[in-house]
């Protein structure tokens, strides 16, 4: 597999849970916008047969590097950035986990309980980044005590490892050049928008603005028959600016994604 077909998997992955995805970009057609992505973003759980460290060799297999790396001390995540060693165009991948071990001992018993149904083998080639739960579903009062404490450990805990957004490149639109005109568009068509830190996340001056759209909403059924509606995954929109003469900064600013990571909190 080459990390065009990877691409390809995880679309139709995401926008199977993410319709608003699909029907985004196909107002960016219509205004015969040819879209780039930016990057996709992938969650995990620290300590598991999934663990970051465990999943880089994938991306290593589809031609990728890490070139940095992240905390997120309030919600006790780290993270790693990749970029492909050959493709400029190629998405950057951000992947991100979550030390559960540092939230209480309820949520680290929940969680205990849906990594020990990991196969230790779990990781042998990149297909597992559109799998889904390596679990069974956990119950919806263990959702809503994950949810209480991490949105990012309900999230991962019912839709698994896949990617949770994919990101228009704003430098690469010929008709909306910010991201003030795109949320303009956006708001103008009914959809929501992640607003925490204000609409817009970063600025010029740290070389990255991002925004992004509320994360879709799907129904999942839970052990006993009960079906509730919970986030899935969401669209977001990035703008980088020169770093030097004709070279676009190509990293990721905590203090945004930070606030990112919030568009899909129910």
């Amino acid at each position: 597999m080459n990390h065009h077909q990877f691409f390809q998997h995880l679309w139709r992955d995401y926008v199977d849970i993410a319709p608003q995805a699909e029907a985004i970009q196909q107002l960016f057609i219509e205004r015969g916008e040819t879209i780039v992505n930016d990057h996709v973003a992938f969650r995990t759980f620290a300590q598991s047969p999934i663990e970051l460290e465990r999943l880089e060799p994938l991306l290593e297999q589809l031609g990728y590097h890490a070139f940095g790396q992240y905390t997120f001390d309030t919600k006790k995540l780290r993270a790693r950035a990749y970029c492909h060693e050959v493709d400029e165009l190629a998405p950057k991948i951000f992947l991100s986990e979550l030390e559960f071990e540092r939230l209480s001992e309820r949520t680290q018993a929940i969680i205990h309980t849906l990594i020990a149904q990991i196969p230790k083998n779990a990781v042998e080639d990149p297909n597992l980044f559109w799998h889904g739960p390596l679990w069974a579903m956990p119950s919806y009062d263990a959702y809503c005590a994950l949810r209480d404490e991490s949105e990012y450990a309900a999230w991962l805990s019912v839709l698994g490892l896949r990617a949770n957004h994919f990101t228009v490149s704003i430098n690469h639109l010929e008709t909306m050049q910010t991201l003030e005109a795109v949320n303009h568009l956006l708001k103008a068509k009914g959809y929501g928008l992640n607003d925490v830190g204000g609409e817009v996340k970063g600025s010029a001056a740290v070389l990255l603005e991002q925004s992004s759209t509320l994360a879709d909403r799907i129904a999942v059924t839970f052990p006993g028959g009960d079906t509730h509606r919970v986030p899935s995954c969401f669209y977001e929109f990035a703008r980088r600016y020169e770093e030097s003469p004709g070279k676009l900064f190509q990293g990721f600013i905590e203090g945004n994604a930070d606030k990112i990571f919030e568009s899909t909190h129910a």
